[in-house]
C-alpha cells in the first residue's frame, strides 16, 4: 500500500501539552483513510463517563497524545496517526483522566436531530420512518414552534394532515410530547447521526 505523509496545520496553543510527543505534528499514514479523518468525530467522555461532546478526530487524538484522555472504544479499522514518537489509530470513544466541571442548562433546544431522537425516527401519527417535522397545532392556526407542538413526521402524513387539526382527522397522536430531560440531550441536539458504541452513553433518547 501506498504511504505520504500528509501536513495539516498547527492547533491553537491551547491543545497543547508540555512535554506532549509530537501533539502538533500529527500525521495519516494511510491514503485511504484520509476520508475519515477529515469527517470522523469521536465521542468525549468525562471522567465519570458522562457523554460531553463529539470532538473533532484530531483534537482527540491531541488530547490522548497529550496524556489527558484514554480510549475507551477502539477502532481497529480507524486511520492510523502517528508522530515520530507515538503512533494511535482514530477511536470511536475517549475519556478524560480528570473530571472537568460543565454547568448544566435544564432546557434542551429544540433541533431537528434532538427531535428525531426524542421519537426515535418514527412518523408521531402512523410509526413509518419519519423524514420531516410536524407541527401538531400548525402554525397558520396558531401552533408553537416547541417541544409540545412538533414531531417526527413521515411525508405520506404531512401531506394527508396538512393545516388540519388532528380532531378533524380523527388522528391521535403515538405518544405524549414531552421535552427531553438530562444532559446528554444537549449533546443528542447536534448529533443527527451516532456511532453504534456511542448509544450506551447517551441514553434511551439515542436508541
Amino acid at each position: 500500500m501506498k504511504h505520504r505523509r500528509i501536513a495539516h496545520r498547527q492547533l491553537p496553543p491551547a491543545d497543547a501539552h508540555n512535554g506532549a510527543p509530537g501533539a502538533n505534528s500529527l500525521c495519516v499514514v494511510r491514503d485511504d483513510a484520509v476520508p475519515d479523518w477529515v469527517k470522523r468525530r469521536v465521542l468525549l467522555l468525562n471522567a465519570t463517563y458522562e457523554p460531553l461532546t463529539a470532538l473533532p478526530a484530531r483534537r482527540a487524538v491531541v488530547l490522548m497524545a497529550g496524556g489527558k484522555a484514554d480510549t475507551v472504544h477502539e477502532d481497529p479499522l480507524g486511520p492510523l496517526v502517528r508522530s515520530a514518537e507515538w503512533a494511535v489509530q482514530i477511536p470511536w470513544v475517549i475519556r478524560l483522566r480528570s473530571f472537568v466541571h460543565v454547568p448544566y442548562h435544564a432546557r434542551v433546544p429544540m433541533t431537528r436531530a434532538a427531535l428525531m431522537h426524542r421519537d426515535r425516527n418514527r412518523c408521531a401519527y402512523c410509526g413509518a420512518k419519519a423524514e420531516t417535522i410536524d407541527h401538531v397545532v400548525p402554525r397558520s392556526r396558531g401552533g408553537e414552534h416547541s417541544w409540545e407542538n412538533c414531531v417526527a413526521c413521515c411525508a405520506s402524513c404531512n401531506h394527508r394532515k396538512a393545516d388540519k387539526l388532528l380532531s378533524e382527522l380523527g388522528w391521535t397522536l403515538r405518544a405524549a410530547l414531552v421535552p427531553p430531560k438530562g444532559r446528554h440531550w444537549r449533546l443528542l441536539a447536534t448529533l443527527p447521526e451516532l456511532h453504534p458504541t456511542w448509544l450506551p452513553y447517551l441514553g434511551e433518547g439515542a436508541a
